[in-house]
């Protein structure tokens, strides 16, 4: 099977390693830098130009769309499918997983469990802002915000008020949620593909840190989830149409709650924990799959 993986660096450990899986399991890899790709867009025949040639006869890609790059890497995904390429995850769902309020709304829409939260732009009741989801101490973040980046902990009301307000002159959009103490500092990450979590690890923050970001010092190890959790995780990856998705859980007096839902999770930090060989499941998956689309379109054709 040829297959493609979108991604803009290919020494990256999550493109590499999904690149090794895929030629250990016998198939055609190739990595495209999205960016760099210019499409045709056509109802004759459609196609997705790279260094000046056509990217044809591709049975699946593989999208590892960067958290600043998601509107033109969802277009090429999107193009991919036109030309009726299967993709490991759907533009669609990438676009909702990326937009964090959208990603809530549908989350509760759907009876997920989540943090108490609240959504501001330019607000000018700040108090009841933060009445609404239960006073301090509360976490605020960016909507625009990644990694960790563009988020406070404000253990005070006068740090919150304080915050909301700086926010608030940089014209942005804002995330108030109830601060979880009794995660003490912990996630979950599970990794769902599927209908299935195949690798889960707990994210542990350094002391006195209240992310548990692996790159900002965090540790992991393998965990065992609960029924609760894998269904939650599960549940939360199906609702954003997410094929392969890591799902990030805390665990609340009031059961899981989960925190996001990362379209693109990377592999090293669940591989090295877990040893599970996620990156070779994730090309099982995309292979049977894509095999399905295959045999639909003969069945169309004849």
């Amino acid at each position: 099977m040829k297959i493609a993986i979108l991604s803009q660096d290919a020494s990256l450990y999550s493109t590499r390693r999904l690149a090794e899986a895929g030629k250990e399991q016998g198939h055609q890899m190739r990595v495209i830098p999205y960016l760099r790709c210019y499409m045709n867009i056509t109802s004759s025949k459609p196609s997705i130009i790279f260094n000046g040639n056509p990217l044809e006869n591709f049975d699946a890609i593989i999208p590892r769309i960067g958290a600043s790059r998601t509107f033109y890497g969802t277009a090429v995904v999107r193009q991919f499918e036109v030309m009726n390429v299967f993709s490991a995850n759907e533009s669609q769902a990438i676009s909702r997983s990326r937009d964090k309020l959208r990603c809530l709304q549908i989350l509760a829409r759907e009876g997920v469990g989540l943090p108490v939260t609240g959504f501001a732009h330019a607000t000018q009741d700040i108090d009841g802002l933060i009445e609404t989801v239960g006073g301090a101490p509360l976490v605020i973040k960016l909507l625009e915000g990644t990694q960790g980046i563009g988020v406070v902990l404000a253990e005070t009301y006068q740090a919150a008020k304080s915050v909301i307000e700086a926010f608030r002159g940089l014209d942005a959009n804002i995330l108030v949620q109830e601060y979880i103490k009794e995660a003490g500092g912990a996630d979950l990450r599970c990794f769902v593909i599927g209908n299935e979590v195949v690798a889960a690890m707990k994210r542990q923050g350094v002391k006195g840190e209240f992310r548990s970001n692996l790159h900002r010092g965090g540790e992991a190890e393998k965990i065992k989830l609960s029924i609760e959790e894998r269904t939650t995780a599960i549940k939360a990856a199906t609702a954003m149409g997410l094929n392969v998705a890591g799902v990030d859980l805390l665990r609340s007096n009031h059961g899981p709650v989960v925190m996001e839902v990362n379209s693109s999770p990377g592999l090293q930090g669940i591989e090295k924990a877990t040893k599970v060989d996620v990156a070779g499941k994730i090309i099982e998956y995309v292979v049977q799959n894509a095999s399905k689309t295959d045999d639909t379109k003969e069945l169309i054709k004849y």
